[in-house]
């Protein structure tokens, strides 16, 4: 019986994995368009040098 409850761990284990990436990708990609907006509404004093 300890034969089929070895499976049941790692199923659980990379299902929980996929899930931690899936809302670290979305808080990453939440931070990045984030960036992209703060960027795109600031003007570019560099150009004008």
């Amino acid at each position: 019986m300890s034969t089929f409850d070895k499976p049941k761990k790692p199923v659980k284990q990379a299902q929980s994995r996929e899930d931690r990436l899936k809302a670290a990708l979305k808080a990453n990609m939440g931070r990045r368009k984030a960036q992209a907006r703060v960027r795109a509404d600031k003007p570019d004093n560099s150009k004008e040098e």
